[in-house]
């Protein structure tokens, strides 16, 4: 009699693992920050001398401040360590999200809605652009409008709904052996590549953008009780890990800014350090609440 025994998943026994380990680097990142003294926030209401520096144009959030000069030699590194240290999380969280909405079904409600060519789905100039025979990514990019998330976003949709366009179009014609429909399915191939690495490009140069269309789709009619806590639990780490990774760029831009302004003025870099009290942490600035405990 053949004993049946249940096993364990194995993208579940690799991936979740893996989460908590990426949870416990970027919590250990965020306690690191408690006890810094060398920057601190000033309210975005504050008056406009009291006011530090704003490195975006999101002016809901605090400025950063740092004494004059710039930080110091040793935090410098140290907050460069700590960036490394989010990099790594929101690189390997982004992987790992980037692989289980792969697996996930495409639903049918995303494929009815979908135009009949990707001509229809890129528009003339696009498409052009992507089907010409010398394509450079870069080049690509650089001549598209990508100056607000929309539009970041608009980009990413219709490439996304050309590649299925593509692969559909391939499948149906697997069967046939003629030379002209074999030529086609190459070029579709080489097609569906060039989009693959605009999508790739895209999500490198912009790793907060929020999900496209096609990702919703799956998420919503997703069944897999495994697939949504992997993608779930990687895309929290993902976006707080791009959260992370701002606010350290926003005080290494203050650094910057200070240190020029020195230059400027011709003075040396302080090397005592202010005694700042009731500093705000990074942790406190995007709502680290939660007990240690928890993940």
């Amino acid at each position: 009699m053949e004993i049946m025994v249940t096993k364990q998943r194995k993208d579940l026994l690799m991936n979740v693992p893996a989460l908590k380990k990426l949870d416990k680097m970027l919590t250990d990142c965020l306690d690191n920050f408690k006890d810094q003294t060398e920057f601190w926030y000033v309210s975005k209401d504050a008056n406009e001398s009291e006011k530090g520096v704003q490195r975006s144009d999101k002016w809901w959030l605090p400025t950063v401040k740092v004494p004059p000069g710039g930080l110091s030699e040793e935090s410098r590194k140290w907050m460069q360590k700590q960036k490394d240290c989010a990099n790594q999380v929101l690189k390997a969280s982004m992987a790992i999200n980037a692989e289980i909405l792969a697996e996930m079904e495409i639903p049918e409600s995303y494929m009815e809605n979908l135009p009949k060519n990707s001509r229809d789905s890129l528009g003339e100039v696009t498409y052009k652009s992507i089907t010409l025979e010398y394509f450079d990514p870069g080049q690509f990019l650089s001549s598209i409008d990508l100056s607000s998330e929309h539009k970041i976003l608009d980009l990413k949709n219709k490439i996304e709904a050309s590649m299925i366009i593509w692969k559909r179009k391939m499948n149906q014609k697997e069967s046939r052996s003629s030379w002209n429909s074999s030529s086609k399915m190459e070029r579709r191939e080489l097609f569906e590549e060039r989009a693959e690495t605009i999508l790739l490009l895209l999500k490198q140069r912009f790793p907060g953008l929020p999900q496209s269309l096609l990702d919703i789709s799956k998420i919503e009619s997703n069944k897999d009780i495994g697939h949504a806590v992997l993608e779930s639990y990687s895309r929290v780490l993902e976006s707080l890990a791009n959260t992370v990774m701002n606010r350290i760029e926003d005080v290494l831009y203050a650094d910057e800014v200070a240190q020029n302004s020195s230059d400027a003025n011709g003075t040396p870099a302080s090397s005592q350090t202010p005694k700042v009290e009731h500093t705000s942490t990074i942790s406190d600035l995007i709502g680290w609440e939660a007990d240690q405990g928890d993940t």
